[in-house]
């Protein structure tokens, strides 16, 4: 049940980040759902490859390139998928922080413990 929250959560976290950056395009909220499944699905198989082999990168830009990995996986996913577009590297850095931000601070409301 705590699963299905936190996925409705995610996808309107994502249609709050296309609310506020006409960079990034969701069609709907069945796209929204498709999408943050494909997100969470990415960031837990694919993700943590691409931080151990860019992890030299990683340390000398003290951390800030996670950024870059988080917005090209995000980009990676709104061409892979017909209802949600990102137009751009930089939207998909700055859609995907918000989009963390937003989804951590949506759980932190609706799941207190």
């Amino acid at each position: 049940m705590k699963l299905l929250l936190v996925w409705i959560l995610n996808a309107l976290a994502l249609l709050a980040v296309t609310y506020l950056m006409p960079s990034i395009h969701v069609s709907g909220f069945v796209a929204a759902l498709i999408a943050a499944a494909v997100i969470g699905l990415v960031n837990m198989l694919i993700r943590p490859i691409l931080v151990l082999l860019t992890l030299p990168v990683t340390i000398v830009t003290l951390g800030l390139f996670i950024l870059v990995i988080n917005g090209l996986l995000f980009l990676l996913v709104g061409h892979v998928l017909q209802g949600f577009e990102v137009h751009g590297l930089w939207a998909g850095i700055v859609g995907a922080f918000l989009y963390s931000v937003i989804s951590w601070l949506l759980s932190a409301i609706v799941l207190r413990d």
